[in-house]
């Protein structure tokens, strides 16, 4: 995508955002990175598509892969920046793992611009690995008011660490005050889990009085969830007849 009118709103060499002028005042910010079950891309994704955002800008970084990323034969940055006038939102979303080496660099870039357009409140998204069943959504916040305001709709993250990306967003949030909350989708699997984006997406819903559906998520998780099951059935066929497969086949 060509931006025909941009501004370069951060650059300090290693990490640059070049975004069209934002039209959203105070709004939230939503970031979505890669991660546990790609909680955050896939629920980001998601959000992007049903409500129609409009592409406003990307950051780059000297950090991050040399690649250019591929949709319905369309070249798009690996990292992007979308807008909703309507609902007064921004989402970013990431194609790309961040590397613990450069998490610092990014989070501050990114929180950087979001003080720049008077952002009102920050979420970050991302998966957490539990044992049990269930696609529970954990909550934390950078201060108290924000933690009530999710209590009711989250299991509170009693202890613990958000590493990442997502983690380093949330220290500088809350180093300048910045009122943030983290959601993280439960998952059970390092595997894409639509079914976890789906129940992040559903309390971002009640926070923010939108009405993003999940059914595509849902569908897209059942197939996903089939197309496993037939992988690990073949692969116990092959076991049973004493074959050794080089290549399995790729879902998604």
């Amino acid at each position: 995508m060509v931006l025909l009118s941009t501004t370069t709103d951060y650059d300090n060499n290693d990490v640059k955002i070049i975004t069209k002028p934002v039209q959203s005042k105070n709004p939230i910010l939503i970031e979505g990175f890669p991660g546990i079950g790609l909680v955050g891309n896939i629920a980001s994704q998601h959000m992007i598509e049903e409500m129609n955002m409009e592409y406003i800008g990307s950051i780059e970084s000297r950090y991050f892969p040399s690649i250019a990323v591929l949709y319905e034969g369309l070249i798009n940055m690996p990292v992007r920046i979308y807008e909703n006038v309507e609902h007064n939102l921004i989402i970013v979303i990431s194609d790309i793992p961040i590397s613990h080496s450069v998490s610092y660099d990014v989070s501050n870039a990114l929180v950087d611009w979001a003080e720049s357009i008077n952002v009102r409140e920050i979420a970050s998204i991302a998966g957490i690995a539990i044992m049990d069943g269930g696609h529970k959504v954990f909550g934390a916040a950078t201060t108290p008011e924000m933690l009530d305001k999710i209590r009711d709709k989250v299991e509170i993250f009693q202890m613990g660490t958000i590493s990442g990306i997502s983690g380093s967003v949330m220290a500088e949030c809350l180093l300048r005050g910045i009122p943030a909350i983290s959601l993280l989708g439960a998952t059970r699997t390092q595997n894409p889990d639509p079914r976890a984006a789906s129940a992040v997406i559903g309390v971002l819903n009640e926070l923010y009085g939108l009405s993003v559906s999940t059914d595509r998520l849902i569908e897209q998780a059942e197939r996903i969830e089939i197309e496993l099951q037939k992988l690990a059935e073949d692969v116990q066929a092959t076991e049973r007849k004493g074959e050794v497969k080089k290549e399995f086949p790729m879902y998604g």
